[in-house]
């Protein structure tokens, strides 16, 4: 395991050959599955890791007008694109870098789709079933603004529509894709005969260690035999990334009050890793335990340290931003946290610099890449300018 000892923190740390990992595996699902996988830029669009992607996969998802010219420019094919809605002065720009454009809505296919030229044209639909249980995430939710639902669908399709889009899980298993399936074929089967593809979204989780490949294997067996003409797709975004690198920073201060220790560190929740805040979840971090009962956390921080016996080192880790909240949980450390010591936050690699903000203008952590011989390559740095640039 690499320590990042000498490395400059904060910084983001892509290692290649647990990517590569991940991609084989993915690659191979594909093979098995006889279908396609693609990479979904909003939990990941590294540009520069391309070159490695492209050796394993031909194709990626966009749901805006920059990430459809990132697939085209950067990663060297038309991107699957999809938006809950189009823009009418970007439309055509969309449509060039796009191989695929799939509507959210009948009014939308109704407004653009004679503007989509050679794109292959289709339909998101809505299952109304999903069992991801965080609503922040759950597309199918009561009131949800994702897909058609079956009762609005014409019982015929128009012509130039071609595929289904669904996408209704969050780092899912197989089984939950079992279940899920159930109800698209029960919703949706009877338009089968009509299209050429369908897409089954993102949130499949092929990467983790506890996903049931076998199951997913036998599921598109199935599935093939019961619709041989329908062409699949998955466009996963996280499994990509899944457990590929950690984010590294280090403690700036360690400040008390009441009995709760926070360790107040060079990174930001808010900034850096928004999703530990939004869902939220807490990563693991590297020799220490995250403990469940908040209390508990309390009660160890407030133990009479100056007795020297039986020390248990439990801190409330803190973002270096000024928004009240910046923190996250109790962790039990081995060991008493030292100011410029290093906090290794395991898997941040997935959903993150995708997401982060440059609000109070805190440093940006860097962006490395741990090449296979062991070399430290950086990718990218962030300054004043990057900071400036985004108030210009």
């Amino acid at each position: 395991m690499c320590t990042f000892a000498t490395m400059n923190t904060p910084i983001y740390i892509i290692e290649e050959e647990k990517l590569r990992k991940n991609l084989k595996l993915i690659s191979e699902v594909a093979r098995r599955t006889q279908s396609e996988w693609i990479l979904a830029f909003k939990a990941f669009a590294l540009w520069k890791t391309f070159p490695i992607f492209r050796e394993y996969i031909h194709s990626t998802t966009a749901s805006s007008l920059c990430e459809a010219r990132l697939a085209l420019e950067e990663f060297g094919s038309k991107a699957h694109a999809y938006s809950p809605a189009y823009k009418d002065d970007e439309f055509d720009e969309i449509v060039r870098c796009s191989s695929h454009l799939t509507f959210n809505s009948l009014s939308q296919y109704e407004r653009f789709h004679e503007r989509a030229g050679e794109c292959s044209l289709g339909l998101r639909v809505n299952p109304e079933y999903s069992e991801v249980g965080t609503l922040l995430y759950n597309p199918c939710a009561p009131g949800t603004r994702f897909g058609v639902t079956a009762d609005k669908l014409p019982k015929q399709l128009p012509a130039d529509i071609s595929g289904f889009h669904c996408h209704c899980h969050c780092e899912s298993g197989s089984d939950v894709f079992e279940r899920t399936l159930t109800h698209i074929e029960e919703k949706f089967s009877k338009w089968f005969g009509q299209i050429k593809w369908i897409n089954f979204g993102g949130g499949h989780l092929v990467t983790r260690k506890d996903y049931d490949i076998e199951r997913l294997v036998r599921l598109m067996e199935g599935f093939h035999k019961r619709y041989p003409h329908l062409r699949v797709i998955f466009e996963p975004g996280s499994a990509f990334a899944w457990q590929t690198g950690p984010l590294v920073s280090s403690v700036v201060d360690v400040v008390e009050d009441k009995g709760i220790r926070t360790a107040i560190l060079d990174i930001s929740f808010t900034c850096h890793m928004p999703d530990c805040l939004e869902m939220p979840y807490y990563p693991d971090v590297r020799r220490a335990e995250h403990l469940e009962n908040e209390m508990l956390g309390i009660r160890r921080s407030s133990i009479d340290r100056s007795q020297g016996e039986n020390e248990e080192w439990v801190y409330r880790l803190g973002g270096n931003s000024c928004l009240s909240g910046d923190f996250m949980g109790y962790w039990q450390f081995d060991h008493e946290l030292q100011i410029g010591e290093q906090v290794v936050f395991e898997d941040m690699i997935h959903y993150t610099t995708v997401k982060t903000n440059t609000f109070n203008g805190i440093t940006h952590p860097a962006i490395g890449m741990l090449r296979c011989d062991g070399k430290l390559e950086i990718l990218r740095q962030f300054g004043y300018e990057d900071y400036r640039n985004r108030m210009d």
